[in-house]
């Protein structure tokens, strides 16, 4: 029975994992609910009256939101440098309360430089964060010069308990943010897997449906690897543990999605195209048919269900004879003796299952270390000569990035933010007065809170009707909880705690649901207060919808930066950074010296991140231009395309120096310079729409896929995975020509 609960724990837990990747967002709730739990059990004994209550509940959850730093001594210094600030700020909202105009001009400066400080990094925007936010506390409980000692106190216990729940009740390492992370990653990988499988047993009926599930387990797949390489250089001690972890993500990601490519071509009539698993809404591949029930079907389906096991079992618990034979079977994949009879295209998903096995054990390795090889065939002990000779290779390679080019004055986003955000709210607090005298800060909050993590007027645009339609069901559920709760004081502070747990879990997942949570707990503290009604709420949506329409002119207006500016400076980004792979990969498969390829292949994955971000506004369900919409997704995906080849290139080329049956072939450098060049006319263009550039098209990359063509290798397989991958990335990139608006050429030969 303990085995059994054992076994269910760890499912849970992996369950967790795979749906909240290294339980950020847990963490985030739990230290926000506990700080503030502690906060009011401490004050409560002392009866204390309310308005000290909800100043210290508010400190409490602002002092521990806003510092974000990765390392603990950097989290103790700005929670410490935070106190004063909040105690400045709280002195600095009660004393000019008195003095409409002057508290007003100050409220605005106060505001540009919060928002100027985010140029300094976490520190600079968790103190900015924590002035503004201490301020509106302030004016929230109509904080009085008489009340100041009160509120320091509060104030100084809240940031206290903060630092309690931070460092002693709910402590988090970036070693342990890390390693929770990878479990993740291995929870995502598996799931990905149990969706291939379910893809080949599914009917004509079901494939569309499985594929949007194979698309969107893969796109979670690639947000965690992401994630993880967010944390290495903080979460690791040694730079050569972090590039090889690094790289063994990299590579178990590219083979679980190469996996998935080929089952999708095995159960279809021709090749499947790789934007088929990038395109939300791309059509099923023809030819699909009813699941064939044979023996090489079968021994699909024990592979992957085998493999899924290899990936899901817990770190410290991947040994054992049998187990060992399942990690032998599907490695001697990769040995063209060992593959069934059957289909060319079924014979190409085992010899995917054997590399997939392959990133596997040698992500168990970077995690786990050397383990037990006594049970290993040959092929398993050939994987892992592989592997530690790529291991040497990487603790012998070293490469400083280039700093990236720095903007001044207004073109700098921080001071053009700052601008924009002193107009809107100085336009908020003017409209917001002629609502209400006493509550018109609520516009300034919106107009503040609408311009955090916003880059253009479009991005501004949805933030903003989000949190209004929130706010709005917000003040539903409001009304609804407030005439429940009554008076009932612990009661409500007990709901506001479920409440602001939800909101910090659910924040990443959607602002609408998060400005839902926000309002709802609002209207509980106006009970607390003494100051709810019906006209206090609605006030609260109408002064929510003036601080979103004056943040959106502000953002229109003043310094502006529209969202086709900004796409296309992330699409020209993206493309230069897909460039910069290409040329690498291709170079070092040609002959050149080694490059670090899985740092610029993670470079082209964040320039993709930020662009599909930036997107959003463009491919919103609610936008009336469905062309257009249409277009951007088309771009994006077509990119992904590309991304996906340029990685797979890019982990082919860092076997180069290690693996036997890849060998350099400078022939190679002149399809990768054509391509090069289509993308860099691409970039071009994007820059200037005038710009003469003209891409070129060649000979197809496939009537270079005959015996022998190029170098010799031990596996003829590796070499056509490399020209293949150049095909389809040549013919990506030729395919973004066309929303790009840019002419084709035929290359002369």
């Amino acid at each position: 029975m303990r085995a059994v609960g054992r076994a269910a724990g760890v499912r849970l837990r992996d369950r967790l994992a795979a749906s909240d990747p290294g339980l950020l967002r847990l963490t985030a709730g739990l230290r926000t609910v506990t700080a503030i739990a502690l906060t009011l059990a401490v004050l409560a004994p002392l009866r204390v009256p309310v308005p000290q209550l909800v100043a210290g509940a508010i400190a409490a959850m602002v002092s521990t939101f806003a510092v974000r730093e990765k390392q603990r001594p950097a989290q103790a210094v700005t929670l410490a440098l935070g106190l004063p600030v909040a105690l400045a700020s709280v002195t600095l909202g009660a004393v000019l309360n008195r003095w409409v105009v002057v508290g007003d001009l100050f409220f605005v400066a106060l505001i540009f430089c919060a928002v100027y400080g985010r140029r300094f990094g976490d520190r600079g925007t968790a103190l900015g964060l924590i002035g503004f936010q201490v301020y509106f506390l302030s004016l929230f409980v109509q904080a009085t010069v008489r009340a100041l000692p009160a509120l320091y106190g509060a104030i100084a216990l809240a940031f206290a308990c903060s630092a309690a729940a931070r460092f002693v009740l709910l402590p988090h390492t970036p070693a342990g943010t890390l390693d929770r992370l990878r479990r993740a990653f291995r929870a995502r990988l598996g799931r990905l897997i149990a969706t291939q499988t379910e893809l080949l047993d599914a009917g004509p009926d079901d494939v569309e449906k499985v594929l949007e599930q194979l698309r969107t387990d893969t796109a979670r797949l690639h947000e965690t690897a992401l994630m993880i390489q967010g944390r290495l250089e903080d979460g690791t001690s040694d730079e050569a543990v972090a590039r090889l972890l690094q790289r063994r993500v990299a590579e178990a990601e590219i083979a679980a999605e190469r996996l998935g490519l080929m089952l999708l071509t095995a159960r279809s009539a021709e090749r499947t195209d790789t934007l088929t698993l990038h395109l939300p809404g791309a059509p099923v591949p023809s030819g699909v048919e009813l699941p064939v029930r044979d023996e090489a079907t079968a021994m699909l389906r024990r592979d992957l269900s085998a493999l899924r096991l290899l990936v899901l079992r817990p770190v410290g618990e991947a040994s054992g004879t049998a187990l060992a034979q399942v990690r032998n079977r599907l490695l001697g994949y990769r040995e063209e003796e060992n593959l069934p009879k059957a289909s060319p295209p079924v014979q190409d998903v085992f010899r995917g299952l054997g590399e997939a096995a392959r990133a596997v054990l040698g992500l168990r390795i970077a995690q786990e270390g050397p383990q037990d090889e006594s049970d290993d065939s040959p092929a398993t002990a050939r994987s892992r000569e592989e592997l530690d000779a790529e291991d040497a290779a990487i603790e012998g390679s070293e490469e400083v990035a280039a700093e990236p080019a720095r903007r001044t004055g207004l073109q700098r986003p921080t001071t053009r933010a700052a601008v924009q955000v002193a107009v809107g709210s100085a336009l908020a607090i003017a409209g917001g007065e002629l609502l209400s005298a006493h509550r018109w800060y609520w516009a300034v909050l919106t107009c503040w809170i609408v311009f955090v993590n916003t880059a253009s007027t479009g991005e501004i645009l949805v933030k903003g009707y989000r949190r209004l339609l929130g706010t709005v069901l917000g003040v539903v559920a409001g009304i609804g909880l407030a005439g429940l709760v009554g008076h009932h004081t612990w009661t409500a502070f007990a709901l506001v705690l479920v409440f602001v747990f939800a909101m910090f879990y659910s924040a990443p997942l959607s602002y609408t649901l998060m400005s839902f949570f926000v309002t709802a707990a609002l209207g509980l503290l106006y009970t607390l207060l003494n100051t709810y009604s019906l006209a206090v709420l609605l006030l609260r949506v109408e002064e929510t919808a003036l601080g979103a329409a004056c943040g959106v002119f502000a953002a229109a207006v003043v310094l502006p930066v529209n969202t086709d500016r900004r796409t296309n400076e992330l699409l020209v980004t993206a493309l230069d950074k897909l460039a910069d792979l290409t040329r690498a990969a291709v170079g070092q498969l040609s002959g050149n010296p080694h490059a670090d390829l899985v740092d610029k292949a993670r470079d082209l994955d964040q320039a993709l991140a930020d662009l599909r971000a930036a997107t959003q506004p463009l491919t919103q369900r609610l936008t009336p231009m469905r062309a257009r919409r249409n277009t951007a997704r088309y771009v994006v995906a077509l990119l992904e395309t590309c991304a996906y080849h340029g990685r797979s290139l890019a982990a082919t080329a860092e076997l180069l120096p290690t693996h036997p049956s890849i060998a350099a072939d400078p022939r190679l450098r002149g399809v990768g310079a054509r391509i090069v060049h289509t993308i860099e006319a691409m970039a071009a263009h994007v820059r200037d729409p005038r710009s003469t550039a003209e891409i070129e098209t060649g000979p197809s990359i496939a009537s270079m896929l005959e015996p022998g063509t190029l170098g010799t290798p031990r596996y003829g397989r590796v070499t056509d995975r490399v020209l293949r991958h150049l095909q389809r990335l040549d013919e990506a990139v030729t395919g973004l020509a066309r929303p790009l608006g840019l002419r084709v050429g035929r290359a002369t030969t």
